[in-house]
């Protein structure tokens, strides 16, 4: 008879799509009686807003690109509680992991319950999470864990589109069709199509594929760059470090003085998004047949450890 497998589930959401989409994903090990799951779900001490107004929403932006730590409510869970496999289902707050779960990755339970144990991390955003992910395998492997694969579920909607949808989405809680936009986030369908993730742990938990802590979702599609949006990415990313750095010197989150250079910033970002961001495209249209290589190249790296490819889809 297999070992009964034991699976920790931890994810913070504001909006609730990040819970449904993670519902959608375990539900099959919900469903499979020779699997214990426990859900952790992130409480900040604080609780931050939903929707946001615009100045709140910007005062965290420094301390989440720095992935600084704040108060979560205790853990109901034994701190000593043994897990065969975790699953980290994480929001993008400007190109880093949230500050929740970036929080619960730097406290004492993170590093007892994740060392030496194989980590799947699970991602529901707008269409930008390659900087994000580089921290969370950072601060995994501070605590000893394994990343042994990634799923990333990205809104459908096309650049131009989700620069409008997702700011309002935000910022006033409406997500749906308005003029000849399409509906903001991930589409229920992505959600549901999940399962498969599900369904591919449960039968590598049956057979004790975790603990080679080697990928379980190869051949699945869980992953898939978008490498035209990797140039932009990184230069976003290198902005917001600088920035970042002089917004938290300047003074605390809520402080009067934070607030006048954040409506600065959101001028700068405001700009740069209308003049960098068409320019990066542009020159990576021009110096693309250059740079293909090495595009593809990192499109690669981005997409493991699971990978974009789907031989497996047709068959779960």
């Amino acid at each position: 008879m297999p070992h009964h497998k034991k699976v920790l589930v931890v994810h913070y959401s504001q909006s609730g799509q990040l819970d449904d989409a993670i519902r959608y994903c375990i539900l099959p090990l919900l469903n499979d009686k020779s699997v214990s799951v426990t859900d952790l779900r992130l409480k900040p001490s604080k609780p931050f807003p939903f929707p946001w107004n615009v100045l709140d929403f910007l005062s965290v932006f420094p301390e989440s690109v720095y992935c600084d730590k704040i108060s979560l409510e205790p853990f109901d869970i034994n701190k000593n509680e043994e897990f065969d496999l975790i699953i980290l289902a994480y929001q993008v707050w400007f190109l880093s992991p949230s500050l929740p779960m970036s929080s619960f990755l730097q406290s004492a339970e993170a590093k007892t319950w994740l060392n030496d144990k194989p980590v799947i991390t699970f991602i529901a955003c707008r269409n930008m999470w390659l900087t994000a992910q580089e921290k969370m395998k950072r601060l995994i492997a501070q605590n000893g864990g394994v990343l042994c694969d990634n799923i990333a579920l990205i809104d459908g909607g096309n650049s131009l589109e989700t620069f409008i949808t997702t700011p309002r989405w935000l910022l006033t809680g409406k997500k749906d069709k308005f003029w000849f936009f399409s509906s903001a986030g991930v589409k229920k369908s992505d959600m549901e199509n999940s399962a498969r993730f599900g369904r591919a742990i449960s039968g590598a938990l049956k057979n004790d594929i975790e603990k080679s802590k080697r990928p379980l979702l190869k051949g699945l599609g869980a992953v898939n760059v978008n490498e035209k949006l990797i140039m932009s990415e990184k230069i976003g990313h290198r902005s917001f470090l600088i920035w970042g750095k002089l917004l938290k010197k300047i003074g605390k989150p809520k402080s009067r003085i934070r607030r006048v250079f954040i409506c600065i910033y959101l001028l700068f970002l405001v700009l740069m998004i209308i003049t960098v961001v068409p320019l990066t495209l542009l020159l990576r249209a021009l110096f693309y047949p250059l740079i293909i290589k090495k595009l593809k190249k990192q499109k690669a790296y981005y997409e493991e450890p699971s990978g974009s490819e789907n031989f497996k889809e047709n068959n779960e």
